[in-house]
């Protein structure tokens, strides 16, 4: 059975907004449809709901679902690296598309800090997410997929997911399968689990689908 990423891990959108302006961007979205913020260009934290980060009921947490980890201010990295610290059984993961942006020194042991890679050309934030987080684990989301990226340099990456383009925008990305397949063969040669999200059945069978996480997310429970 296909697993959805979401059952496993957990949305806390502490940080709602964003400047980048993805065209496919699905916080914008949701964020216009609730009326979570005034402007989703304009980053704004909630304070309160760090107290969610001490749920001892789930195993991992993504922090990152309504903002990119560029744009958040180093007070609220701060706080949220204290909680992390104080939560050292739970795993909290990040992503961003400006890793040339982050500057992070002795990340917390249960952070995952990844970029999203959506084609060939955007290989160098991989490097630029090396070079600039320090301690911690480092992951990578393949979404959307829009081209075949090619050959990757996995150093130091404990965890890929690849994903397609959702949503009905006009002129929507299908990702192919021979583009998925080359990324999961590379990280497979290196011993590095992969999540291949849920939105990628019908484009694969569900027996092509592989969906694997780091040990840490599950307990060693697949």
């Amino acid at each position: 059975m296909v697993k959805c990423i979401k059952d496993t891990i957990k949305n806390i959108n502490i940080v709602i907004g964003c400047d980048i302006g993805c065209p496919y961007c699905y916080a914008r979205i949701n964020c216009m449809r609730f009326h979570s913020t005034d402007d989703f260009t304009k980053p704004v934290f909630f304070e309160n709901k760090l107290k969610m980060m001490r749920n001892p009921k789930h195993r991992a947490y993504f922090m990152t679902g309504q903002s990119d980890l560029s744009g958040w201010k180093d007070e609220w990295k701060e706080q949220v690296f204290a909680e992390m610290k104080n939560n050292p059984k739970t795993q909290f993961l990040f992503l961003s598309k400006r890793p040339e942006k982050v500057h992070i020194e002795n990340a917390p042991e249960n952070g995952w800090f990844g970029v999203t890679v959506t084609r060939a050309l955007e290989k160098k934030r991989i490097d630029d997410l090396r070079r600039n987080v320090h301690g911690g684990h480092l992951h990578i989301t393949f979404e959307p997929l829009f081209d075949e990226i090619g050959e990757v340099d996995l150093a130091g990456i404990e965890w890929i997911v690849i994903g397609t383009e959702t949503g009905n925008r006009k002129n929507k990305a299908v990702s192919q399968r021979h583009w998925i397949f080359d990324l999961y063969e590379q990280a497979s040669k290196q011993d590095i689990p992969v999540f291949m999200k849920e939105d990628l059945l019908g484009i694969l069978s569900e027996e092509e689908m592989i969906q694997e996480f780091p040990v840490s997310f599950t307990g060693g429970i697949a």
